[in-house]
């Protein structure tokens, strides 16, 4: 009986002292969350200083109009802008962890590539992290803005920008009597091998909704070889604009049709990337290009 007592008062203390960490020591109304590996949070309902740990959050963060909230994020959170004047805690694999807990967060978001020691150094700080990671799906975006919301106290505006970014793809008009333009994703090229997205990605997804086939839809993953990519000769090249150039003047990519007959595609990393409100943009664009 007096253990089960000792134990109750544990966890009652444990979740007191997760909810009272904001600046001024105020006891915040929780909740408990579980995250994309399964882990029960107990979270603030309205935190006031959120840290990010992914391009991705922190982005969506700055779509939900939230960004009030952002006390940190990763040297790679870059978009918007705006996102530069936020204070950086440097990398991601190599997050510092010490320069994330002196920034007194009452909740960390991150993405998959924290290392699992980063995860128990924050949490044993008694700072909740949750993690919001990357769908194999095309619908995976709109999840992910409904629980980032959710984390930040603004779900009613995470459903209004969803109801507007299925708006726009709603609104694309395919034609299924014409023939469907192949295409292929330059995610990796040259000596160090061929990647794209594979059949099991939110990339492929984007493809199909933009009225395109991708000759990588059969594989599972990354890694593509070139001979499969030669011999498909897809009829569009899809690739980040700043590597449009070297890929275009690399052999053997010289020889596939879309470069020789100029049918390339550059677009800005994060239309495909990230799974981010601007993979509509990217959506809109392959289709504007391939129809």
């Amino acid at each position: 009986m007096k253990r089960r007592f000792f134990l109750a008062i544990c966890l009652i203390t444990a979740v007191l002292y997760c909810c009272s960490t904001s600046v001024d020591n105020t006891v915040q109304e929780c909740y408990t969350y579980t995250d994309d590996y399964g882990a029960e949070v107990s979270v603030p309902v309205n935190p006031k200083r959120v840290v990010s740990v992914s391009p991705a959050v922190t982005e969506i963060i700055f779509a939900l109009g939230a960004d009030s909230v952002l006390v940190g994020r990763t040297d790679f959170c870059q978009y918007p802008p705006e996102a530069l004047e936020i204070e950086s805690i440097g990398g991601i694999s190599n997050l510092n962890v010490e320069k994330v807990i002196s920034l007194h967060p009452d909740l960390v978001i991150s993405g998959s590539m924290v290392p699992q020691k980063a995860v128990e150094q924050i949490n044993n700080a008694g700072v909740p992290l949750v993690c919001v990671i990357e769908k194999p799906s095309f619908e995976g975006l709109f999840s992910n803005i409904s629980a980032i919301g959710k984390l930040v106290g603004s779900s009613e505006t995470a459903e209004r920008l969803n109801d507007s970014l299925r708006g726009e793809v709603e609104n694309i008009h395919l034609d299924t009597n014409s023939t469907v333009p192949t295409v292929y994703y330059v995610v990796g090229f040259g000596k160090g091998g061929n990647f794209t997205a594979g059949g099991n990605t939110f990339i492929n997804d984007i493809l199909k909704r933009a009225g395109c086939r991708n000759i990588a839809e059969n594989i599972e993953g990354w890694e593509y070889s070139l001979e499969s990519l030669l011999m498909a000769d897809p009829d569009y090249i899809l690739i980040r604009k700043e590597d449009a150039e070297t890929f275009c003047h690399t052999d053997p990519y010289t020889k596939l049709s879309a470069v020789r007959n100029n049918k390339i595609i550059p677009l800005e990393s994060a239309y495909l990337d990230l799974q981010v409100p601007r993979n509509i943009e990217g959506l809109l664009l392959i289709h504007k290009k391939t129809h």
